[in-house]
Parts: structure tokens; sequence; C-alpha cells
């Protein structure tokens, strides 16, 4: 990985074609709230399709603790969108057949020339893409768990959102103020946070 893609640095805002071909930018993907970002090997990966498939499940979790979670892989668009339907997976796939993150971020995995895939990895990010956490996969058991996962973004949370702890009385005394804006989602309606997810 490259030496600036470390804990605390803001991760690339890199855009590519989705599953459909929309090119989407990390950023909007993201949008205010933490997100898993797993870099791998693509649908042909048996190891990759293992771990996607534990992601299926944890994704119904993130969804309701209002966490994003991004594929990339170095699959084509159709390969791409197969990999998705076939796992069950219902959040954003993006191909970066070009290998565009694989160069920049010097993740090719020389040890496969035939599939010339990235080096699988998983990031934690913060609000903002900044990395929190980072999981080397070349070996299966070298990525994160969704219970390892589930402590990040425990952590993250807590750090990120002002409310995590409303029993305290500044809070509820803020809350009888009708100062809402300092509880999730933060000054916006629900309806707005809706038109602001995938």
């Amino acid at each position: 990985m490259r030496f600036d893609i470390v804990p605390g640095a803001v991760f690339p805002d890199y855009e590519l074609p989705d599953h459909t071909a929309k090119r989407r930018k990390l950023s909007e993907l993201q949008g205010q709230d933490p997100m898993v970002l797993v870099l791998g090997r693509g649908g042909y990966c048996p190891k990759d399709r293992r771990q996607a498939e534990g992601l299926v499940q944890l994704h119904r979790e993130l969804e309701v603790g209002y966490c994003r979670l991004v594929t990339i892989t170095t699959d084509n668009i159709a390969d791409t969108n197969e990999y998705r339907t076939g796992v069950g997976a219902h959040w954003s796939f993006l191909s970066d057949s070009a290998r565009k993150i694989q160069k920049d971020l010097d993740i090719v995995e020389y040890t496969d020339p035939d599939h010339n895939p990235m080096i699988p990895h998983t990031l934690v990010l913060e609000p903002g893409r900044v990395i929190y956490k980072i999981y080397m996969g070349y070996w299966f058991f070298g990525r994160a768990t969704m219970e390892d996962l589930r402590q990040d973004l425990r952590a993250v949370i807590k750090k990120c959102r002002p409310d995590w702890d409303i029993t305290t009385p500044e809070f509820k005394a803020a809350w009888q103020q009708g100062r809402k804006e300092l509880f999730y989602p933060y000054g916006k309606t629900y309806v707005q946070t809706l038109s602001e997810q995938d």
C-alpha cells in the first residue's frame, strides 16, 4: 500500500463506474456517514465471495446504523454486476477494470499475473474519507471479520456522532430547548437523508 495511505490520512476520492455503469465518486457514496470500503480481487475469487457473503448480513446492520459500504474490484462492469447479484449484495460495487486504484495505491497482486487483481484490503473510513483502520487480506484471515468491523464502526460512530450518549443532562436540556440540530439527522429532515442515500 502506498506510504501515505495510513490511519488519519484522507483516502483519495476515486471516481469509477458502478455496477450499472454510472460514474460514482467515493465522497458521493459516503455522504456524511462512516464507510467500509472493500478493495477486492473480484467475483472469480472464492475468498472475495465468502467475504461478500458475510458482508451481506452485516450490511443490514450498516443500513440501520447509518453507515455505508462500497466494494471495488478490477472486474469489468458485467462481471461486477454478476458478482454483486451472485452474492445477493445491495450496496454499490465499483469497477476498476483499468486498474487505476491498483496502480495508484501500489497494490498490484503480482503473484497472480493471469487475473492481475488488487491485493485485497478492507478500510474503515470516518466521515470525510478519513482512514480509521486498514486490513490487508491477501490471506483470508488477514481480512476484517464482521465483528472487527462492528467494533471499528462503534469506535468511529462514538467519535463522529455528537449525540452518541443522549443520556447526559446537557443533551436532555438541549432537546428540551428545541436544539434538534445536535441530534441525528443534524438539521436535516429524514426525507433529506433518504434522498442522499444510494
